[in-house]
């Protein structure tokens, strides 16, 4: 789960100089300047504040770390530079926005040689455009204070007996929005996809265009209930020492995110960029995903904190990273029919 934040920040820079080596042993010019995109969190006080010193002290570059939303948002302004690209990584475009990104030709094909390293199960893009570096399961997070009695399935969720209102997110913007849009289709299917989403509907009191924004307005107690991830009462136990916040990941079966990282294509600083991709898979860099993400590593030998006793894990996952891009399209379109009335 990405790090919470009250004091968001929109833009974020993390300025490391230093001296490097390329990918095939030879140097990297001094004063090189890599771009980053990331999302909000990964750049102010996650991982971005932990992981990047330590990639200073290892090659020795300048890095500049850029906010831009989360992984919708950073992916549409990658496709609005794509002729032009400012970045030369993006962090944090996840499986669920896999089949947009390939269409549009935004990432350069790279196969880190740290991925034997990886646990084989997460590598979600064959073809290398985008490497794993942690992952988990979506969920609805509740407040038990609250809550006695959360629901146990989607059919619970959506019943007339369950009173509660829930903060939703976009899809087109946000991952775990797109995540929900995926999970439904997957439980659901094509012939009852529409229909859950009018159910839903009824239950959601906003939705949020950042997972941000979503869980504040949560904690804020707009709400009771939020989608967010399992791993969300991890964070709260392992930063306030409280297990009132839980989550749930209906009975139908859960849907693993997991979040990658890429070179963009044409990018000014290639080099270093596979550099950092290689860094993104090594312990200096995996240690911290825990309890900066709050969310798992992609190398096992990476220990949890005691929080993520409390996260729940589905019994089956009902995950795809192979979605067509123009069902997807004619689907999103149907979503935003129904959600926009």
């Amino acid at each position: 789960m990405k790090k919470m934040i009250f004091i968001v920040l929109l833009l974020s820079v993390c300025i490391i100089s230093c001296n490097s080596k390329k990918s095939d042993g030879s140097s990297v010019e001094r004063d090189s300047v890599l771009t980053v995109y990331s999302y909000d969190s990964f750049a102010s006080w996650g991982l971005g504040s932990r992981a990047v010193p330590e990639f200073e002290r290892l090659y020795n570059c300048k890095v500049v770390m850029v906010t831009a939303g989360d992984a919708g948002s950073i992916l549409n302004r990658l496709i609005l530079e794509k002729d032009d690209p400012v970045a030369d990584i993006a962090i944090g475009i996840d499986n669920t926005f896999l089949s947009k990104a390939l269409k549009h030709d935004i990432f350069q094909a790279y196969k880190p040689k740290n991925i034997v390293s990886v646990d084989q199960s997460v590598i979600f893009d064959n073809s290398f455009h985008l490497t794993p570096y942690d992952y988990g399961y979506f969920a609805f997070v509740y407040d038990s204070k609250k809550i006695k009695n959360p629901p146990k399935s989607f059919e619970q969720l959506l019943s007339d007996d369950n009173k509660e209102k829930i903060i939703l997110i976009d899809p087109r913007t946000s991952s775990p929005g797109k995540g929900l849009f995926l999970w439904a289709m997957a439980v659901y299917g094509e012939d009852g996809f529409e229909d859950f989403w009018r159910r839903i509907k009824e239950k959601t009191l906003t939705i949020t265009s950042s997972w941000d924004d979503a869980y504040n307005a949560f904690l804020a107690g707009e709400a009771n209930m939020v989608l967010s991830y399992a791993t969300s009462p991890a964070f709260h136990y392992g930063e306030d020492k409280t297990t009132r916040y839980k989550a749930f990941i209906p009975s139908e079966g859960g849907y693993r995110q997991i979040e990658g990282a890429g070179v963009i294509k044409n990018c000014k600083n290639p080099e270093l960029a596979k550099l950092f991709i290689e860094f993104i898979l090594t312990e200096d860099f995996q240690k911290h995903v825990p309890e900066t993400q709050w969310m798992y590593p992609v190398l096992e030998s990476v220990s949890l904190p005691e929080g993520f006793k409390f996260c729940p894990i589905p019994l089956k996952d009902l995950s795809n990273n192979n979605v067509d891009t123009y069902f997807e399209e004619k689907w999103l379109n149907k979503w935003l029919n129904i959600m926009s009335k």
